[in-house]
């Protein structure tokens, strides 16, 4: 039975692009958080290393997480799928970790619909522009650009999203967004005042959409 000594769950989510998983990365630097690693059927990257940044997996042995229900949450995202599993999220709770999700909106909503006797806190993290999330996807993607641009086509439809989340938060400058994510976090935790303008957020998103 959940306590209050537990931790807490903390999803961020983003387009991509928009650069939740540094965000994520940095938010465990602090001791009390702990990065879920999820699975993943997509290749590894150059800098990526296996079980720490993802279980890599093949699509058999994905599936064959899915039958045993041992997901918390998964969703196919550009042709690969992604998942957390469950026994490792709740013995990190229970142990009073704080545990980060870098997932997108699908998970988050799965997540959500779990009901977990934990506290649940949710960021959905936007770009300052659309031109600024194309130039940041065009860097990762040097090499083929029809990859950025289906990020980019992506995008439209999962900014749609925001509304579903507690905050969201518009990453201009990596600092200024870790530092405003860590006092709502910690203003959820101790019950403090929050410092966040919704309809500054909702003209920002009219922009992005326009």
């Amino acid at each position: 039975m959940p306590s209050e000594k537990d931790g807490v769950m903390i999803i961020l989510s983003s387009p991509s692009g928009a650069g939740k998983t540094t965000l994520v990365k940095k938010l465990s630097e602090n001791n009390s958080f702990e990065i879920s690693i999820s699975h993943t059927t997509r290749p590894s990257r150059p800098n990526e290393i296996n079980n720490k940044d993802y279980f890599f997996v093949d699509e058999v042995e994905f599936k064959r997480l899915i039958k045993n229900e041992e997901f918390l949450e998964y969703a196919k995202v550009f042709n690969n799928f992604y998942g957390t599993t469950r026994t490792p999220v709740i013995d990190k709770l229970t142990r009073g970790k704080n545990v980060l999700f870098d997932i997108d909106w699908q998970g988050a909503d799965q997540i959500k619909n779990k009901q977990l006797d934990y506290k649940l806190i949710t960021f959905f993290i936007l770009p300052p522009s659309k031109e600024v999330l194309f130039e940041r996807l065009s860097k990762r993607h040097m090499n083929d650009r029809l990859v950025a641009e289906e990020r980019m086509n992506q995008f439209e439809r999962d900014v749609l999203h925001w509304i579903n989340y507690d905050y969201v938060v518009i990453n201009n400058d990596l600092t200024q967004c870790f530092s405003k994510i860590s006092n709502l976090i910690d203003a959820e935790i101790n019950n403090g005042s929050k410092d966040y303008d919704l309809e500054y957020i909702r003209h920002h998103v009219e922009k992005l959409t326009s």
